[in-house]
Formats: structure tokens, C-alpha cells, sequence
């Protein structure tokens, strides 16, 4: 498959931190300085080790954090300027989680787990939500699936659900965080290809967090953070 033409930068982040101040201690220091632009098109990784600071770089790419100092812009808006409800209605609206750990919803079937971020969605998304939502999880093989709770499921099925549940509103940012972790290896290539193809055809911006040097060197462009710095980028070949 051939790299998609890259759009209009959808993040871009200048000289951005991330502390946290401990009582009569000196601050952590997380995130140190880090610029990084995303175009919308764009496949990005992000490698790095446990406590590296992936987790907190996600979070403030996915608008769930802001940083310490330095600017963060989605889509040409400095993040500053919004308050928590409006970035909670871009990340709703725009933003697509993958988390490491699924999030399901336990006493809700697959098929409703995915249905739940088109209940806040409008018009054709919302009234047609569950066959957007079942058309989803066919394309993540589960589409014998649709009416088993969470618990009846191994774990690589739970983590396609939340894979079908983070791409059903065809967000513009998909956010992978160890979207392979539970996966054997065929399965994982079958999600990573997935997940490239929902990109590509959305336009969608998709970064995964990863700490599999597979998984990232799949990205068009490949960095490694480490100690809170993130290091100049590798290019596919």
C-alpha cells in the first residue's frame, strides 16, 4: 500500500512539558521540550520504554491533559484557549483511544460496547448506530460476536472490541496505545493493516504508542522517546 498524501497539520506541538509537583520534593519532570507536528494522513510511532513518559504524550495528544509549558494546537487551535468542555467535545467528536487496558464497558454486550461513543454522536451516526457498529466489528472478525459480554471473550477479542469501538465514529486522530499487546502475531498484522486502512480512508492522523520495534517501524515515520525527550525521527524505507 502506498503512503497517503499528507494533509494539513491536525497537531502540532512547540516545546512542550509535563511536570508534576510532588510535596517537598522537586518536580518530575515527564515531558521535556517536545515539538512534533501530525498531518492528517500521517502514521506516526512513538517507541519508548516503561515510564519513558508514552502514556502522558498520549494523553496530551488525545486532549485528555494539557501541558505544563509550551503550546499544543489541534487543528490550527491552541488548546490553551479551550476550556475542559470544549476539549471534551473534540475528543469526543474527533479523537479515537485505543487504551492498552479496553476499557469495556463489563455488564454491555460487544455490540453495545462499540454502539457507545454514537450515542453522543448526531444525525445519520446516531441513528444508524448499530448497524455502523456491527459493520465494525465484522471488520475486526467478531462478527459472530456481537451479543457476548466481555467476560465470554479472550483477551485479544476484548481488545478488537476496543479497537471497533475507537474507529466507529471514523475520528480524524486515531490513538493506539499498545494496540497488539494481547494479540498473537497474525492476529496483531491483521489489526495494524486494519487500522492503516481506516486511516487511510478517513484521512485520519493515526499515532501509535508502542514499545514493539514491529509495530512501530510499520509507521511512515518512527521516534523513540526517551527520559521525556523524543528523539529526531526514523523514515520508513
Amino acid at each position: 500500500m502506498s503512503a497517503p498524501a499528507l494533509g494539513a497539520p491536525l497537531l502540532e506541538l512547540h516545546g512542550v512539558t509535563r511536570s508534576v509537583h510532588i510535596p517537598d520534593r522537586e518536580p518530575l519532570h515527564i515531558l521535556q521540550g517536545i515539538d512534533l507536528s501530525i498531518s492528517t494522513g500521517d502514521h506516526v510511532s512513538i517507541q519508548g520504554r516503561s515510564g519513558s513518559g508514552k502514556s502522558t504524550l498520549l494523553n496530551i495528544l488525545g486532549l485528555l491533559d494539557v501541558p505544563t509549558t509550551g503550546e499544543l494546537y489541534f487543528d490550527g487551535r491552541p488548546v490553551s484557549s479551550m476550556g475542559e468542555k470544549q476539549r471534551a467535545v473534540s475528543r469526543g467528536a474527533q479523537v479515537g483511544f485505543i487504551f492498552q487496558q479496553f476499557n469495556l464497558l463489563p455488564g454491555r454486550t460487544a455490540l453495545e460496547n462499540v454502539m457507545t461513543p454514537l450515542l453522543y454522536a448526531r444525525g445519520t451516526q446516531f441513528w444508524q448506530r448499530e448497524r455502523l457498529a456491527a459493520r465494525m466489528l465484522e471488520r475486526v472478525g467478531l462478527g459472530d460476536r456481537l451479543r457476548e459480554k466481555p467476560h465470554k471473550l479472550s483477551g485479544g477479542e476484548q481488545q478488537r472490541i476496543a479497537i471497533a469501538r475507537a474507529l466507529v465514529r471514523s475520528p480524524r486522530l486515531i490513538l493506539a496505545d499498545e494496540p497488539t499487546g494481547a494479540l498473537d502475531i497474525d492476529t496483531g498484522q491483521r489489526v495494524m493493516a486494519l487500522l492503516d486502512e481506516v486511516a487511510l480512508e478517513s484521512g485520519a492522523a493515526l499515532v501509535t504508542i508502542t514499545h514493539d520495534a514491529n509495530v512501530a517501524a510499520l509507521a511512515q515515520r518512527h521516534y523513540r522517546l526517551g527520559d521525556g525527550i523524543l528523539n529526531a525521527p526514523e523514515l520508513a524505507a
